[in-house]
């Protein structure tokens, strides 16, 4: 069997193959099981912007291609829809979104193996991306599935000037969680968006307000477990001029700096190092992750806009510091959710608005 499609990822996201196994699974003799097919559910579509967008695609020779993007449909799928296949263990309990969307060649060339859907992601309330994954050609779901047919067929090979193809890709999401946007992101353009209407008054997803004090954990240098108290400040747009003076390279001058104030206190019995941001990334809405920018500033002034910490110095148990840490993210892709990654104890995720929190 082949791959219906090539390996990669939009927004660090991994296209997982599914191994389909038959209707019925296997018996110890590793012979198929004939089994009554399940009934049928058929996807729900949700509501979602579908304006038509100018894109780019790149392809393997960095070479770009001019393309117009339409989203047709998004739909929730069922469980059932997977029955057949072998599912990777963490794929397991996630439930698989139908995303159709259809692409023209706006150039005056040819393009050969087109395959924008590498760059599209399905992205939750709390910015993380869905998993994408991809079936083997002449899987045993075509008449058994609430899967769209059109997600059981490969695209097209070629994109003459002006031509237009449908693809329909299989994104895996947590039970509970919900699509807040899609995305497309290609090296030679800024991220894409188009924007998911979720059910009114739906599960947060375990994101907390903005602002809102909660638990975590961390290690001391020993790495010996110390509990703290985090209340995110404020999440700011700066300006690449605050960066001026430090040798940025040319795609991180592409980018847009976000300063992130957090306020951390010692809850635990052990003193911490003041630089807890090195455990804190940001979400941006089309899927991206960004962690704290590391600058070269051996004694420097810093980034005025943004402090490292205050007080600067080891924070006692009972002790309070303010901690400010840049992150960067592409143009037209602000963040929505800010996270800390502690130890010993599970993320805490927040939602974040430029220019939000207290």
């Amino acid at each position: 069997m082949r791959v219906r499609r090539g390996m990669a990822g939009a927004a660090g996201v991994g296209v997982f193959m599914l191994l389909a196994v038959g209707c019925g699974g296997a018996s110890m003799s590793g012979k198929a099981t004939p089994k009554a097919p399940d009934a049928v559910h058929p996807a729900k579509p949700l509501p979602m912007q579908t304006t038509p967008q100018k894109a780019t695609w790149t392809d393997s020779e960095d070479t770009s291609y001019p393309l117009r993007i339409a989203p047709t449909r998004l739909a929730r799928g069922s469980d059932s829809d997977l029955k057949g296949v072998r599912l990777d263990d963490d794929l397991k309990g996630k439930v698989p979104y139908y995303f159709t969307f259809s692409y023209t060649n706006t150039g005056k060339g040819t393009v050969n193996r087109p395959s924008p859907a590498r760059n599209i992601s399905v992205n939750g309330a709390d910015g993380q991306a869905a998993q994408q994954v991809s079936l083997f050609s002449g899987n045993p779901l075509a008449t058994s599935s609430g899967m769209p047919r059109e997600c059981r067929e490969p695209g097209k090979t070629t994109l003459a000037p002006g031509d237009s193809a449908t693809e329909c890709e299989i994104f895996m999401m947590p039970k509970g969680a919900q699509p807040a946007t899609v995305s497309y992101k290609d090296d030679g353009s800024d991220t894409l968006l188009w924007k998911v209407d979720g059910p009114k008054g739906g599960a947060s997803g375990g994101v907390l307000p903005e602002g809102k004090p909660a638990d975590g954990g961390t290690g001391d240098s020993s790495s010996r477990p110390v509990t703290l108290r985090i209340t995110p400040k404020s999440v700011r747009t700066g300006s690449s001029a605050d960066l001026s003076r430090f040798d940025l390279n040319a795609d991180q001058k592409k980018l847009v700096p976000y300063y992130v104030t957090m306020q951390y206190r010692n809850t635990g019995k052990y003193d911490l190092l003041p630089s807890l941001n090195d455990k804190v990334l940001l979400r941006s809405a089309g899927g991206q992750e960004a962690k704290k920018l590391l600058l070269i500033d051996i004694g420097g002034p810093g980034v005025p806009q943004c402090p490292d910490a205050v007080p600067d110095k080891m924070v006692k148990p009972g002790a309070t510091v303010t901690v400010c840490s840049i992150h960067m993210m592409a143009k037209g892709d602000p963040p929505v959710a800010l996270v800390f990654q502690g130890e010993g104890h599970p993320s805490v995720t927040w939602r974040a608005a430029p220019g939000g929190g207290k």
